[in-house]
C-alpha cells in the first residue's frame, strides 16, 4: 500500500497565500495538506466524507473568522474531536483564552517558528491516533461486548427450554405445557403492567424475564417418583402430598444454581420465585407456604392462572379437556379465592388470545 494512503491530514485555513505556502513546505513530508482560503469552504472540507485530522485555523479572514469556524466545528458531534490549533498575528491573552474557550487544542503565534509547528502539530497528531485507536477498539468492545450478550441470552434460553423438557418428557400429556404457558405469563403480564398495582414492577425488562423463566416453573417434577408422576388415575392424598414437593425440588434446585454463580441472576430469581409459588391461592389455601393475597408473589400469582387454564383445557387420563369457554367461566369464579382479582381481570380481556395460543401450540 502507498504510505501516502497512510498520512494523516491537515487543512490550513488561511486567507493569505504565502501562508498557507510556508506552513505547506513545513509539514508536507510528513503529512497529507488541503488549503481553503476562506471559513466557508474549510468548513464544507471537514464536513466532507474525507474531513482532515487537524486544522490550523487562521483568526482573522474575511468573512467567517476563525472564532466562528471553531465554533461550528466543535459543535457538530460529527467534527468535534478535531484538534484545531490557532495560528494568528494576535498576541492578546484574551484572544488566546477564547480560542480555548471555544475548544482549540493550541494557540500559535505569527510570525512562526518552524520548530514550535512543527513540534505542536507533531503532539496533536500522536495524541489524534491515540484517541482514534481508543474510539475504534471501543467500538469493536461495545460491538464483540453486544454480540456475546446475544449469543449468551440464546444459550440462556435454550439451556432454560431443554431443562423444562426434562421435566416436561417424564409426563407425556403435556406436550406443550410449557410453550402455551410461556406466551400465557407474558399476555397476562403484559396487561397487568397497565395497571396502577402492577406498573412499577412489570417493567419490559421484567416481562422478558418472567416469559424466558416460565418453562422452569415445573422443573421440580424431575424429582417426582415415576409411580406418581406416571399414574394413569388420580393421585391419592398420600401421592398429592409427595407431587406438591416438586415446588420445593424446583426452588431448591434453582437457588443451588444461584448459590455456584455467586452473583445476582434476575431471571433464576424469577425462575425459583414462580416454581415455589405458583400453586399458592389468593385465599391463602395452596401450598407449599399457604401465603395469601399480595404476600404471593406477582410471577407466583400470574403463572397460577396461566398454569390452571392450560390445566383445564388439556386432556388427562382421569378427566376431558374442557372447551375453552368452560376454563374462562372457572377462572371467573375463582377470582378472590384462588386467583388475584386483577390477574382475572385481565385474563377475561385477553381470554381470547389465551385460545388462540392454545390452539397455536397444540400437543
Amino acid at each position: 500500500m502507498d504510505k501516502k494512503m497512510n498520512y494523516q491530514t491537515i487543512l490550513i485555513v488561511d486567507d493569505e497565500p504565502s501562508n498557507i505556502r510556508i506552513l505547506s513546505e513545513l509539514l508536507l513530508s510528513e503529512y497529507g495538506i488541503r488549503a481553503a482560503k476562506n471559513g466557508k469552504k474549510a468548513l464544507e472540507i471537514i464536513n466532507s466524507d474525507d474531513p482532515p485530522d487537524l486544522v490550523l485555523l487562521d483568526i482573522v479572514m474575511p468573512g467567517m473568522d476563525g472564532y466562528e469556524v471553531c465554533r461550528k466545528i466543535k459543535s457538530n458531534p460529527d467534527t468535534q474531536n478535531i484538534p484545531v490549533i490557532f495560528l494568528t498575528a494576535r498576541t492578546n491573552r484574551k484572544d488566546e483564552e477564547k480560542c480555548f474557550d471555544l475548544g482549540a487544542s493550541d494557540f500559535i503565534t505569527k510570525p512562526i517558528s518552524p520548530p514550535i509547528v512543527h513540534a505542536r502539530v507533531n503532539s496533536q497528531m500522536q495524541m489524534k491516533k491515540v484517541r482514534d485507536f481508543l474510539i475504534d477498539k471501543n467500538e469493536f468492545l461495545e460491538q464483540e461486548v453486544s454480540k456475546r450478550t446475544v449469543e449468551l441470552s440464546h444459550i440462556q434460553d435454550v439451556t432454560i427450554f431443554a431443562l423444562a423438557s426434562l421435566a416436561e418428557t417424564r409426563d407425556n400429556e403435556t406436550g406443550g405445557h410449557i410453550k402455551r404457558t410461556q406466551h400465557y405469563v407474558r399476555l397476562l403480564a403484559e396487561g397487568l403492567s397497565r395497571h396502577p398495582r402492577f406498573k412499577d414492577h412489570l417493567t419490559d425488562k421484567t416481562i422478558d424475564l418472567y416469559f424466558k423463566t416460565a418453562p422452569l416453573h415445573d422443573i421440580g417434577k424431575v424429582g417426582i417418583p415415576d409411580h406418581i408422576l406416571l399414574k394413569p388415575g388420580r393421585l391419592t392424598a398420600e401421592e398429592f402430598e409427595i407431587m406438591k414437593g416438586h415446588t420445593r425440588i424446583g426452588r431448591n434446585a434453582i437457588l443451588n444454581a444461584e448459590k455456584l454463580l455467586k452473583a445476582p441472576a434476575p431471571f433464576l430469581f424469577y425462575a425459583r420465585e414462580m416454581a415455589f409459588t405458583h400453586h399458592e391461592k389468593w385465599d391463602g389455601t395452596g401450598y407449599p407456604m399457604k401465603i395469601s393475597g399480595d404476600h404471593i408473589p406477582v410471577s407466583g400469582r400470574i403463572m397460577a392462572v396461566a398454569d390452571v387454564y392450560d390445566a383445564l383445557i388439556t386432556k388427562r387420563v382421569y378427566k376431558p379437556a374442557l372447551p375453552h369457554e368452560d376454563a374462562v367461566n372457572i377462572i371467573k369464579e375463582e377470582s378472590g379465592k384462588h386467583f388475584d382479582p386483577d390477574v382475572v381481570n385481565v385474563f377475561l380481556d385477553v381470554a381470547g388470545q389465551f385460545n388462540e395460543t392454545a390452539g397455536l401450540y397444540r400437543d
